[in-house]
């Protein structure tokens, strides 16, 4: 149900599917919630929302429900300016929303921030997921590798937070150069990744993220601690391979960990599969 006016950036022709909203402390979580059948689950990660899975909807939502919500901060859910934006009180919100709409056979399609969402939810519900589709993504303690503690100290420290609220770095330059080489992301499509940030007080999610990549390494990991309890789970692991963040070290964990698991390697593929190639993605999910 449409119940808050759309903003005039957003094409709806890309987009053109029913908002919902789930309501918490921090304001309004906008979802997409498309299609019938056993749910697929699909979570963004930054930046991002979910209109990095609009093709993937269009197509499954023919034979399945597609649920995918906006993190408070991001797309078309609220933006407080008064929250501390951490992942796992953002988490709490996601979970919240998948235990009100009382889901099973739960098949998770994630990406970055998503990674540690999913695996939270499935670790504390594992009888309730069929499926776990891996884009590029992790869930673990990286405090020990220069890429992300380098990232995550300048993006997430003060000269991030500056330029992020002055002057969108998360969402205009991040959204950018984190695509891999195959294609460049057309402008058309790229603004919907930084005009949900347009505003100063709108970008507080996109930065918290990337500080958070080290802040929250004692939740994450509490989520490694416990990686026993999903291990076996039915996994497709769809990899970009020249993603800036996700590397060969971040793929091999996954593919070490999940004792079933298939891999598909996308050449030339960067942090966006579902973006870059829902194909791809729609491929595993129709397996």
């Amino acid at each position: 149900m449409n119940t808050k006016p759309r903003p005039n950036w957003l094409d709806e022709k890309e987009y053109p599917f029913k908002d919902h909203y789930f309501a918490t402390p921090q304001g309004d979580m906008h979802y997409v919630d498309e299609g019938a059948g056993d749910p697929i689950v699909l979570l963004h990660g930054n930046p991002g929302w979910s209109f990095e899975y609009r093709a993937i909807i269009k197509e499954m939502s023919k034979t399945q429900r597609c649920i995918a919500p906006d993190y408070i901060g991001f797309g078309l859910s609220d933006k407080p300016v008064d929250w501390d934006y951490l992942p796992i009180n953002q988490f709490k919100h996601v979970e919240n929303l998948l235990d009100s709409l009382n889901l099973n056979n739960i098949t998770f399609v994630f990406n970055d921030w998503g990674g540690p969402f999913a695996i939270a939810y499935a670790i504390k519900h594992p009888e309730k997921i069929k499926k776990l589709i891996v884009t590029n993504s992790w869930f673990w303690p990286v405090t020990h590798i220069p890429n992300f503690t380098n990232f995550s100290g300048m993006a997430g420290g003060p000269i991030g937070k500056f330029f992020t609220l002055n002057f969108n770095m998360i969402g205009k330059v991040l959204s950018k150069v984190a695509y891999g080489p195959k294609k460049k992301m057309p402008e058309e499509v790229r603004k919907h990744y930084y005009m949900p940030h347009q505003e100063k007080s709108a970008r507080l999610g996109t930065w918290v993220f990337p500080r958070e990549i080290i802040g929250s390494t004692p939740w994450l990991k509490t989520l490694w601690d416990q990686r026993e309890k999903i291990k076996h789970i039915p996994t497709a692991i769809v990899w970009g391979d020249s993603d800036i963040a996700f590397k060969e070290g971040e793929l091999k964990v996954w593919t070490d960990l999940m004792e079933n698991h298939t891999l598909t390697v996308l050449n030339k593929i960067g942090h966006y599969p579902p973006e870059e190639a829902p194909e791809e993605v729609i491929k595993v999910l129709k397996a």
